[in-house]
């Protein structure tokens, strides 16, 4: 056998080279391993702050009008009505016009039998052919003393007597007069006219029914409507007012008449706010020369709104209602939330109205997340992100 060959051995100073290098990777491994895994909490921090910022869409105020109309209920009237009552006391004689009839100025409707004034019509008549005898007796009289003044037979007060009594016979054929004028006036009653043309809207009498003279004891014989044109009253909201002009245009619209509409004038104002229901009344004038609308019916009335400034008008989503009342929740310019209280000027469905509280720059989150306060840091979606966020209608329109 060969003899075995011996390694020369191995020294030290080798070894402890070795050695250092060993330590030397085995720090840098574990340096490079301590480094990546701070790089990699760095990174996971930074994204989960990242995270942590709620992103927002935001869009400007929309500043056009949205409706510059307002619906409201209201009511046909006619535009003269008279109720019919009896001037005299008596039975309805006859009538000859019922409801629905067209009547002209003056026609007689109805006649009512009244035989009491007949007869003290006839008494006044007597009275008054007595009172003038008498004073024609005492006129002759007094004549004929005047005669006998020159011969002293009659004396002065004697004549001052009789002339005194023939005043006062003259003052009460005046008086008979008189009552006669004002029974043949009243007797002029027992027919009743109407007072313009019209139609005979109610008739609440017959033949042989009881009539008592005046207004207070019940319902009206006859009522004449001139429906050639009407009035349509409105109860218009306070915050209305200004905007509705006289002389506006209005479209109303009748269940009547479901495929069309009428159009109406505003003529009048109450100038005054009812305490009760904090509404204005306001008369519209109708033309209804066909006659085809009815006084009493109900109507929807669109009334053009006439406003000095447009208001702005943001999605109903932006509004945050809770213990700090209603606000609507901005972006500022540092891309931090700012809460501003805002007034609703009207609720549309989908948009509100503002009345105050909103300038037209300012971004508003149309969608807030629940939790946001007051300087928060939002991230900006959109075309809100380049500082030239779209408007209300228009982000809607991008969405459609």
């Amino acid at each position: 056998m060969p003899p075995t060959e011996k390694r020369p051995p191995v020294s030290r100073r080798k070894l402890g080279i070795f050695g250092v290098v060993a330590l030397v990777g085995a720090g840098l491994i574990v340096g490079t391993g301590i480094r990546a895994r701070e790089e990699q909490d760095t990174r996971l921090k930074e994204w989960t702050d990242d995270q942590a910022i709620p992103t927002v869409a935001v869009a400007l105020p929309n500043a056009k009008a949205l409706s510059p109309t307002i619906d409201l209920p209201g009511r046909l009237e006619a535009y003269s009505r008279a109720p019919i009552y009896a001037r005299v006391s008596g039975y309805l004689k006859n009538w000859d016009a019922d409801i629905g009839a067209r009547v002209k100025a003056g026609q007689v409707i109805a006649e009512i039998e009244a035989p009491d004034l007949d007869q003290q019509l006839l008494q006044a008549r007597a009275d008054l052919a007595s009172a003038q005898a008498s004073a024609k007796l005492s006129e002759a009289t007094l004549n004929r003393r005047k005669t006998l003044v020159a011969s002293n037979f009659v004396s002065a007060q004697e004549i001052d007597e009789r002339t005194a009594d023939l005043s006062n016979k003259n003052g009460a054929v005046k008086a008979g007069q008189a009552n006669v004028e004002r029974l043949e006036a009243l007797a002029g009653y027992k027919k009743i006219t109407a007072p313009f043309d019209g139609v005979v809207t109610s008739r609440d009498t017959d033949v042989g029914a009881l009539i008592n003279a005046g207004g207070n004891s019940g319902p009206a014989m006859f009522t004449i409507s001139d429906i050639t044109k009407l009035r349509v009253y409105v109860n218009v909201p306070q915050n209305y007012v200004p905007a509705i002009k006289i002389g506006a245009k209005a479209t109303l619209a009748l269940p009547d008449y479901p495929n069309r509409t009428f159009q109406a004038t505003v003529e009048a104002s109450s100038q005054a706010v009812d305490v009760a229901s904090g509404t204005t009344r306001m008369q519209l004038g109708l033309d209804n020369s066909s006659g085809e609308l009815m006084p009493g019916s109900y109507a929807s009335v669109k009334l053009n709104l006439q406003r000095e400034s447009t208001p702005l008008s943001i999605p109903a989503s932006a509004l945050i209602f809770n213990s700090s009342g209603l606000r609507v929740a901005t972006v500022g310019p540092d891309d931090k939330v700012l809460f501003k209280t805002v007034k609703i000027g009207r609720d549309l469905g989908k948009e509100i109205e503002i009345a105050t509280g909103l300038a037209p720059d300012d971004r508003i989150i149309t969608a807030p997340p629940d939790g946001l306060a007051d300087g928060d840091h939002v991230r900006v979606t959109g075309a809100g992100a380049k500082g030239k966020p779209t408007t209300a209608s228009e982000k809607q329109d991008v969405k459609g």
